[in-house]
């Protein structure tokens, strides 16, 4: 189900987390909860994965993560404004120490000459740190810019957890 980068990834981000004691949640809009899904297909995460919020409508972002309605409508769902308050939002909600956010245009429909198929924001969130933000517009049809998408959440988290 999940190939070997996705894997490497996933183990790289608990082994971080357990030698810094750090807990972690996710807060997804394009990805649907694979971020998620990925690091709980490795045995005995749960002593890291507390919980993960999939928020793919506005108002689910709203209502579970308190992304403020400004961001989402001042700016897109899919943007860096709406990513750190995901971000922000999950850390504070979940209670834990590092979070990380998705939101972007997978495809095959729904992207703009603003916005195209293929963007991705990303934020990471880790207690007494400044959010980290990324921006990527990534190659290929949706179940490849999802798959990229989660190793990129991933690799940000693994980063942050090694801070």
């Amino acid at each position: 189900m999940f190939d070997h980068e996705m894997r490497d990834a996933a183990e790289r981000v608990l082994q971080a987390c357990r030698r810094a004691g750090l807990k972690l949640t996710t807060a997804e809009s394009c990805t649907g909860g694979l971020v998620a899904a990925t690091l709980t297909a490795i045995a005995g995460s749960s002593d890291v994965v507390e919980r993960a919020y999939v928020t793919y409508a506005n108002e689910a972002k709203r209502e579970m993560l308190g992304v403020p309605w400004d961001a989402l409508m001042g700016h897109g769902a899919v943007s860096e404004p709406v990513a750190r308050a995901m971000a922000a939002g999950a850390l504070a909600k979940a209670g834990v120490d590092l979070a990380v956010s998705v939101t972007g245009v997978a495809g095959p429909g729904g992207g703009s000459a603003e916005k195209p198929v293929g963007l991705v924001h990303f934020a990471a969130a880790r207690k007494g740190f400044d959010i980290v933000a990324e921006r990527h517009v990534f190659p290929g049809d949706r179940d490849g810019i999802r798959r990229i998408a989660v190793i990129t959440a991933l690799t940000m988290l693994a980063s942050l957890a090694e801070r």
